[in-house]
């Protein structure tokens, strides 16, 4: 399914003063516009694994956000505010013409592909939420109930580190891969565009928004909550996880209540990115729900 093909269009687009970098592949008048995870992310992880849909008849639209990739970097730490980025994905969206699209949002996707679904409901026709959590305080004890799993002596390591700032020390690095290999990527060997895209992240973002990794949330966004406005979002969505997905399926669950019009699917031997991890039973039901509503 998945394949290393070339963009059909490389597009730079200015946002503040800066040019983000989009990717098209296909020629469809159906777009599924895919806002990565992260932050500070480049998109090659995603926008790798859905090229292929170009296949199907749709027109696969990726992009680097602001500080990732090919777009620019810059060192200033006031752009990296989730309200930004929801104008920086209009401006994309707008900048490839693409119309009103399938809206597909995968982990921090889903919290910025809800803030934009919020702030521009005639965008998009179906909102897909991979991955994902919008009560941010219900995950954090859901990630605390994780790596509980690893016994009191680890948490207790852990949380030594976390208050001494000592998050670089190889035992406390041992255990976040540990998790990782649990809940991030259960593969052995871990595909080359998951590769790239962390070999490639940059921090700033990621910090000043979420935290110093995948089980600590200090950033801006520790604190959201976005179900009590999501019943606003009439569209047909579609929940999908992992069933050992950091963002676990509980977190799933509460978006799947709290949309107007929407379904779920757990994906039983995936973690977090089971479009690597399960790709024919992923493509199979992404593929099912775009198709009954092309058009």
């Amino acid at each position: 399914m998945m394949d290393d093909r070339k963009p059909d269009d490389v597009v730079k687009v200015e946002v503040d003063g800066h040019k983000v970098v989009a990717y098209s592949f296909g020629t469809g008048d159906e777009v599924l516009f895919c806002i990565n995870g992260g932050p500070g992310l480049p998109c090659d992880y995603v926008r790798d694994a859905h090229s292929w849909l170009a296949d199907e008849g749709y027109r696969v639209v990726a992009f680097d956000q602001l500080g990732c990739g090919a777009s620019d970097r810059p060192d200033d730490p006031s752009l990296w505010t989730i309200e930004r980025y929801v104008e920086e994905t209009e401006t994309v969206r707008k900048a490839l013409d693409c119309g009103v699209v399938h809206l597909y949002g995968q982990s921090w996707g889903t919290w910025l592909g809800t803030e934009y679904a919020l702030a521009y409901p005639k965008s998009f026709k179906t909102y897909t939420l991979a991955n994902g959590a919008c009560d941010i305080p219900h995950l954090i004890s859901e990630l605390h109930r994780l790596r509980a799993a690893l016994g009191p002596e680890t948490v207790a390591m852990m949380q030594r580190h976390e208050a001494d700032g000592t998050i670089d020390h190889p035992e406390y690095e041992a255990a976040i891969t540990l998790l990782n290999y649990r809940h991030v990527c259960r593969l052995d060997d871990w595909p080359a565009a998951v590769k790239r895209s962390l070999d490639d992240w940059n921090m700033g973002p990621y910090m000043a928004i979420q935290g110093p990794n995948e089980f600590i949330y200090t950033g801006s966004i520790s604190n959201k909550n976005w179900l009590p406005e999501m019943h606003r979002i009439m569209q047909p969505s579609l929940v999908l996880c992992g069933m050992h997905d950091e963002l676990t399926p509980a977190c799933s669950m509460r978006i799947h209540e709290a949309l107007a019009n929407s379904r779920i699917k757990v994906f039983k031997n995936s973690s977090h990115l089971p479009m690597w991890e399960e790709p024919e039973a992923y493509f199979e039901t992404l593929l099912d729900f775009l198709g009954a509503h092309r058009g």
